[in-house]
């Protein structure tokens, strides 16, 4: 997919979830998140903040923090959360546009709104669901390498096959599933899992527990770019 094409598809993730979240009670915005420690509204928080770090200030932030990742992230989540869930939406919003990104690497940032989108879709039980391109596209980006999440690491020596598009890659043990329960799992997200199906479906599983991590927003402490 094109650079300009995924930029868009991630503009329309994100509107998406927005008009989403437009409906969320009080209790839903506290509600814990599939990512982490993180509520709902510490996830949103946290997507407007993705949306807004650009490589140099990825750069100034994770050696302000000693390159701890997670530090790095509460400190941006807490920029964006605003005074309540009201206030956390409008900038998200005001952020649905942005072509700002640590990196060059598009896709991956696709990755972000997919991932944690449905990080706070699934256990509110909303209906949305990012489009099967948008999926698809980041599947590809996961599988492929080691970079805001361990897909490669996480696959190597099986074969994914999507049971709802066209992806497929690698070789060995077989993994079913549909495209969006492969890349939660590529994600550290145990919860799809139960999902997938096929003899390298435990294997898959059990090095998604090993190496589950709560956050998207930037790569591991080495140069973007890298």
């Amino acid at each position: 997919m094109p650079r300009a094409d995924i930029w868009a598809a991630i503009h329309r993730e994100r509107a998406a979830l927005a008009d989403e979240l437009a409906d969320l009670t009080p209790a839903q915005w506290s509600a814990p998140s599939l990512c982490g420690q993180w509520s709902v509204r510490e996830v949103v928080a946290h997507l407007t903040a993705a949306a807004g770090t650009g490589r140099l200030r990825w750069i100034r932030s994770m050696i302000g923090a000693r390159f701890d990742a997670d530090l790095h992230n509460q400190r941006r989540l807490r920029e964006h959360l605003g005074a309540g869930p009201a206030e956390t939406l409008e900038l998200f919003r005001a952020a649905v546009p942005n072509t700002t990104a640590p990196s060059g690497h598009t896709a991956a940032w696709l990755g972000e709104i997919v991932v944690h989108g449905t990080d706070i879709r699934y256990p509110l039980g909303l209906t949305g669901s990012p489009s099967p391109a948008s999926v698809t596209e980041v599947a590809r980006f996961f599988a492929a390498r080691d970079f805001t999440v361990s897909g490669r690491t996480a696959t190597a020596g099986l074969h994914l096959q999507a049971t709802d598009g066209p992806f497929e890659t690698g070789t060995g043990p077989s993994v079913r599933g549909s495209t969006l329960a492969l890349v939660m799992a590529m994600a550290g997200r145990t919860e799809y899992c139960a999902e997938l199906s096929g003899p390298g479906a435990a294997t898959l599983r059990e090095r998604t527990e090993a190496r589950r991590r709560p956050d998207l927003l930037g790569p591991p402490p080495r140069a973007p770019g890298s």
